[in-house]
């Protein structure tokens, strides 16, 4: 009796397993036939790699795990649907939250301090990179893909295929973080106003060159002048130049750090980071891992010539050429606000908001016409007076899940299973088109793309180009970026209150952040915090000693206002398709 029932419970268990399996693979061909399409994979080789998660999820099944990531569409669309999908595919539910960006970084900084688990893996920018590659308390990737996590790592992941693997990757050539969606800030304009025979006409007689795509920045001051000072009116509305935000909040800080030093010409040449000087001005020598100093005296450019030059000029531009209380806005509230239609061009205008941008008109985007084209293009970005050939031009950022040590193991191959979900190849190419932060080099080549280029302003031409490398996050030198980041948003503030000059601030900001690193190489040279890759300081010289040498920090030039050089944008589009 005892072994029948046994034999009966056994049985059940197995009934059980069996239904529950075989659901998971229903539940999935209903996702594939409806949800996840387009796909790079046909529909019987995405049915093999959802049937390899069911399989992978079942020691997980019923377990409830946590995630973090930053609000944009992309992460929406995660929360709301794929949340959903996995759930039902493989039985483990996923909260997977949206805060804003400083709230990201506070949680993961949190995190790393305490060691205490308190989600189960962030999608963190991969700007952290060279944080956790010296503070080694994220998982290394490789290692767990080959070791540990092996049991739970997707054969057909193709990490080759990600077009930012090198932006995850620490000095020691091992992977950090796996991307899950991508945008570089590039260069935004109203192609339809600069097409104007009238407008061309006005623009060429007063500035002595074609109304275009600015190559440089003298060339941008200029258009934003000619729209905001001497055009003022297009078709009834009041028009402006020139767009950015100023509010004194974390975003500002970041729309520093972002590569506006390097777009200035501040850093050294070398992609993706400039070697030895970086975007944030911060030196670390070539073949070594210790940063040496942000300030000129040490070798860094934080406070050089080209970096004051640069938040001059963000300064200048958002009193002068912005629309008014541009200056209070954040950015969550400067990108939006270009579908009013009142702006002719943006410098720094992040990708992550093109699925904005192509909203239809009927939901209040004056930027499409009637059918639903886009009035907009995207475009390189311009490079100040400072800048060199073989320097990076511009940020890409590239929000990456990220997994800690401090997560328990089980929690954190579950966490890990929704990760490789969210950017699998069944998954990927329909998310991609939600929202428009193409990861995989597959994905934005897909035929699906070139259909719907013409309505994107150039996104897929972009991401398709050579050009893509020259965008890049926040590269290996920072040593610590949650500890680093938030020194910079109130010296920039204080640029824009006018409580300090640009030099003064940079001055100030330069000084703070070689006094953080003083302490983290106190803190490393103690008790190996950063693994012996900590900031090993310069001693301080005079500034010119530096100033004199070839490369970063470049000496001040005598003329940082060149004459002013465009390109046409359908001949810049021809350049990329070549």
């Amino acid at each position: 009796m005892k072994t029948r029932l046994m034999a009966a419970v056994a049985g059940a268990a197995l009934l059980s397993f069996a239904s529950t399996s075989f659901a998971g693979v229903e539940e999935a061909q209903k996702w594939v036939d409806s949800e996840f399409q387009p796909s790079t994979l046909s529909k019987a080789d995405q049915m093999k790699e959802m049937g390899w998660f069911v399989k992978a999820a079942e020691p997980f099944r019923g377990m409830e795990i946590n995630v973090l990531s930053e609000t944009i569409p992309t992460h929406e669309y995660e929360s709301k649907t794929l949340t959903k999908a996995f759930e039902e595919i493989t039985g483990i539910k996923v909260n997977h939250q949206l805060l804003g960006e400083g709230e990201v970084v506070q949680a993961v900084q949190t995190q790393m301090q305490t060691k205490r688990n308190l989600y189960d893996a962030y999608i963190n920018d991969s700007d952290l990179i060279g944080t956790h590659s010296r503070l080694q308390l994220a998982v290394n990737l490789t290692d767990w893909m080959a070791g540990e996590g092996k049991d739970v790592t997707l054969p057909t992941l193709d990490i080759d295929d990600f077009m930012g693997k090198s932006f995850t990757t620490g000095p020691d050539g091992k992977l950090y973080q796996l991307p899950d969606q991508q945008f570089a800030n590039l260069y935004w304009f109203r192609y339809d106003w600069f097409q104007r025979p009238e407008l061309k006409k006005a623009f060429k007689d007063r500035y002595g060159y074609e109304l275009g795509v600015p190559v440089n920045w003298s060339a941008y001051e200029d258009i934003a002048e000619f729209f905001s000072v001497h055009v003022k009116e297009i078709d009834g509305v009041r028009v402006y130049g020139h767009m950015d935000y100023g509010k004194r909040a974390p975003d500002l800080g970041w729309r520093m750090t972002d590569a506006w030093l390097s777009m200035a010409g501040a850093g050294s040449k070398g992609l993706p980071n400039g070697v030895p000087v970086d975007e944030w001005g911060i030196r670390m020598e070539a073949g070594t891992c210790n940063p040496v100093g942000a300030s000129v005296s040490r070798g860094g450019a934080a406070n050089g010539p080209a970096a004051v030059y640069a938040i001059r000029k963000w300064d200048e531009w958002l009193r002068k050429y912005a629309p008014p209380g541009a200056a209070s806005y954040d950015f969550y509230q400067s990108l939006p606000a270009l579908s009013t239609g009142n702006v002719a061009q943006q410098i720094f205008w992040y990708t992550a908001f093109t699925s904005s941008m192509v909203a239809p008109k009927s939901e209040g985007n004056n930027t499409v016409d009637d059918k639903g084209m886009p009035l907009w293009r995207m475009a390189p970005s311009p490079h100040g007076p400072y800048w060199e050939e073989g320097q990076k031009l511009g940020y890409q950022d590239a929000g990456s899940w990220t997994l800690f040590k401090s997560t328990p193991v089980d929690r954190r191959k579950a966490a890990w299973l929704y990760a490789q979900f969210t950017v699998a190849k069944t998954v990927s190419l329909k998310k991609t088109h939600v929202g428009l932060t193409p990861i995989r080099d597959s994905d934005i080549r897909h035929a699906s793309f070139t259909e719907r280029a013409p309505k994107l302003g150039g996104l897929v031409e972009f991401y398709r180009s050579p050009d893509r490398v020259r965008w890049s996050p926040t590269g290996i030198n920072v040593p610590d970026y949650p500890k680093l980041a938030q020194i910079w948003w109130q010296q920039i503030g204080d640029v824009n209150s006018g409580a300090f000059t640009p030099q003064q601030a940079m001055d100030r900001l330069a000084s703070e952040m070689d006094l953080v690193m003083s302490r983290m190489q106190a803190a490393d040279e103690k008790a190996n915090v950063y693994g012996g890759c900590g900031p090993r300081l310069n001693k301080e010289q005079d500034p010119s000693v530096w100033l004199n040498k070839p490369g970063s920090p470049k000496a001040k030039l005598a003329n940082e206002k060149p004459k002013g050089e465009t390109i046409d944008y359908d001949e810049l589009v021809k350049r990329w398709k070549n």
